[in-house]
């Protein structure tokens, strides 16, 4: 029971963590092009978050007679149900709500499915436009999934544990940032490339793609696909800062915390959209050896002195 309660609490303050987050991202993006952003619902525009929920959640759903229904509406919420299992293994006092020896596999292995809801996202509205930027978008986060694990193998190693408590452990004297500016730059990379955001939203193309494999979902469906997207970035930036940082619990990492995710939203109005080839390049050809040295290294220097 305790737990439950713990849980809920803890998922209704995320939910209204992400809907602040969009205003923020909105704000920040319209001051970088210099205007105003949403300011007129509520004080400074605060509360359009969730007139624009409102607004969502109360639109009819259209279904195009070649969807598979079923699918059709099960796959939003299930996108944001496995962001919502994320939530009890972060660390938000001494223990998180589901402490156990192999929190970084669980992570890595919820943000792995990730990839099957978006396919099917794309494949159950049977629509080629649709299809094509699921594949696109999967193509991109599978290849940046592996220097993605060689990272979390490399803090793994430091820790010489999978669980986020014994990294905090591992954290007491130095941070593993420190020494690992290249790696942790890395990491924020493929961060933005898993969650498919500015300059790798590759999903997304306007001349041919549209809106990519969500271009079929209105209303409620696309909102709780953008609600998943803007949980996994603000959760990929606890974690960051756990693997990086030691925890969330100081005002210090608090004060990480929000740079971070300050980072994944500075980046989207800084940086034009790259080429697709380009992408592919930077993750087989750049981060894939250059995490696999960073993991040789310190297994080389262990063995040396143990």
């Amino acid at each position: 029971m305790l737990f439950s309660m713990n849980f809920i609490l803890i998922s209704i303050s995320i939910l209204v963590a992400v809907a602040f987050y969009t205003i923020l991202e909105r704000k920040i993006l319209s001051y970088t092009q210099i205007r105003k952003g949403p300011n007129k619902v509520g004080l400074i525009g605060l509360l359009q978050p969730f007139s624009d929920a409102i607004k969502l959640f109360n639109k009819n759903l259209i279904s195009l007679e070649s969807m598979n229904f079923m699918l059709s509406y099960l796959t939003p919420s299930l996108s944001l149900l496995i962001m919502m299992m994320m939530v009890p293994i972060i660390l938000y006092n001494s223990n998180s709500l589901m402490d156990n020896k192999h929190n970084m596999l669980y992570f890595f292995i919820l943000s792995s499915l990730g990839v099957y809801f978006i396919l099917l996202v794309g494949w159950s509205s049977n629509s080629k436009y649709s299809y094509l930027g699921a594949i696109r978008s999967i193509a991109q986060m599978i290849s940046y999934e592996v220097s993605f694990f060689m990272i979390i193998l490399f803090i793994v190693i430091m820790s010489q544990s999978y669980s986020f408590t014994q990294m905090e452990e591992s954290q007491k004297l130095l941070h593993f940032f420190w020494g690992n500016m290249f790696l942790m730059f890395m990491w924020l990379t493929s961060c933005l490339a898993e969650t498919n955001r500015s300059p790798f939203d590759f999903a997304e193309g306007e001349s041919e793609l549209v809106s990519g494999f969500n271009v079929e979902y209105m209303g409620g469906w696309f909102a709780l696909i953008f609600l998943a997207e803007y949980m996994s970035m603000l959760l990929l930036s606890m974690i960051s800062t756990i693997m990086f940082f030691k925890n969330i619990k100081s005002m210090f990492s608090m004060f990480i915390l929000l740079v971070i995710s300050v980072i994944l939203i500075w980046v989207r109005s800084t940086f034009p959209r790259f080429r697709y080839d380009m992408l592919m390049k930077l993750s087989w050809k750049i981060f894939l050896p250059m995490s696999m040295l960073t993991i040789i290294i310190p297994i080389f220097t262990f063995y040396m002195f143990i």
